[in-house]
């Protein structure tokens, strides 16, 4: 991966909400909350029908080492326990809790006990944590770390490249005591003298936010980034922050560093601070659709339709909701999918907007490959997806691919390249050697 500079893509900003402090919604009426938010194994529910809860309280217990618990998001009553579509196409288990609209915090909500690096691990455990940034990988799984003497560099990711989001860019500048805190949490348990955040230079007011925490902390860091997408991908990341490069089919770790999210430090801050778990999020509503566009902390399960009326319904008529941004953002199935650990923004798109471009034939312009961040060939990948030529996959190195959709935005003929590129890893999946060409 010669990641000597980063090509990728131009794409338009729209940080509308960026200026706008988030504003806490009120209780929905019921929450929605899936066992499944996170990368690994399925929370187990460990509460049944008619039992009742409160904000903080465990609703599922964690499946095995790479999974998280889930806590009640509200206090009231489970009422359903079952099977719900969510936006990856799959039906996962959920537990539903009509709010008593007390908002009553839970007697087990308690700050942990935190003397030794074990200590530190279990709370991020029990915190119920994932990667608010990306993927949702449990962090505890993450900084359970053998020999810690590995982590060269912890990087935090200030980037927020996508167009429209500005969750983050809130909790750097309305969260930045409980950033302090988890940046000692890190130095302290972690032992690491070396925390860089990464923030992009069309975030002036985050950079000299996070210059002030660095001004009293020499283990910190705040590290500008140009503002090109994507300059948030992990391991675009790393290599311009640390100037590593992770190696191919290895992890941050093995390039000395570990990654986190800033809203992802904050909560842990948060949850070492109060013993409060991860039951909220500050997602950004935005979109051409949207009526009124903000910043909106909601309880985690609460449907997209709720929050959408919270922002003021829709302004016209949507032709696509989506979970997360335009460029890397999944398209919702339905409106009463519920609000995840993982999820930043809900963006609504007006028909216009939601159109992909017309397709025709492709030009050979090689757009995809000057602008790949990775440097790959999306065109050639595109090819060998067609002929179903896995062993041509192999030698493109398509499972390098972040799926950032930078080669789709800047193909002048619409050809759906990253979506061909996710195909592609998922024949690999599936690929058996021995059976030759598929």
């Amino acid at each position: 991966m010669p990641l000597i500079k980063l090509k990728g893509a131009h794409v338009p900003h729209r940080k509308n909400t960026a200026q706008m402090a988030a504003v806490r919604m009120p209780a929905p009426k019921s929450v929605t909350i899936p066992v499944v938010m996170h990368i690994g194994a399925p929370a187990v529910p460990a509460v049944k029908v008619g039992d009742h809860v409160d904000i903080g309280d465990v609703i599922a217990t964690a499946g095995g080492f790479v999974s998280a618990p889930v806590h009640a998001s509200v206090s009231g009553t489970v009422k359903k326990i079952d099977t719900i579509l969510v936006s990856s196409g799959n039906n996962v288990n959920a537990i539903t809790i009509e709010s008593d609209g007390e908002m009553k915090v839970s007697e087990a909500v308690k700050p942990p006990k935190l003397e030794t690096y074990e200590d530190f691990i279990n709370a991020v455990k029990d915190s119920g944590l994932v990667g608010l940034g990306g993927a949702g990988f449990p962090t505890a799984v993450k900084l359970k770390i053998d020999d810690l003497s590995r982590i060269k560099a912890v990087v935090i990711n200030g980037a927020e490249c996508e167009p429209y989001i500005t969750s983050d860019t809130r909790t750097m500048l309305d969260q930045a005591d409980l950033m302090k805190e988890g940046f000692a949490l890190l130095e302290k348990f972690l032992k690491v003298k070396n925390i860089i955040i990464g923030i992009e230079k069309n975030k002036p007011e985050c950079i000299a936010k996070m210059n002030e925490l660095a001004a009293a902390d020499p283990c910190l860091t705040v590290k500008p980034l140009p503002s090109v997408y994507p300059q948030g991908g992990e391991k675009v990341l790393i290599y311009h922050t640390t100037g590593a490069v992770v190696p191919e089919g290895k992890l941050p770790l093995d390039a000395g560093a570990v990654v986190l999210n800033c809203t992802t430090l904050a909560c842990l801050a948060r949850y070492c601070k109060t013993g409060m778990p991860l039951v909220e999020k500050c997602v950004t509503v935005d979109g051409s659709a949207i009526k009124e566009p903000k910043n909106v902390i909601v309880p985690i399960g609460t449907s997209i339709q709720d929050l959408i009326d919270f922002a003021g319904g829709f302004k016209e008529e949507p032709g696509k909701i989506l979970y997360g941004g335009p460029m890397m953002g999944i398209a919702v199935p339905d409106a009463n999918c519920p609000i995840l650990k993982n999820t930043n923004a809900i963006i609504a798109l007006n028909e216009k907007d939601a159109q992909p471009k017309k397709q025709t034939a492709c030009i050979r312009c090689g757009n995809c490959v000057s602008h790949c961040p990775l440097h790959l060939n999306p065109v050639a990948i595109s090819k060998a997806y067609r002929d179903g030529d896995c062993e041509e996959l192999k030698k493109l190195k398509v499972n390098l691919c972040m799926e950032c959709g930078c080669c789709s935005f800047v193909c002048p003929t619409g050809q759906p390249l990253v979506q061909r590129n996710k195909l592609s890893k998922a024949m690999l999946r599936n690929y058996k050697p021995q059976e030759g060409k598929k």
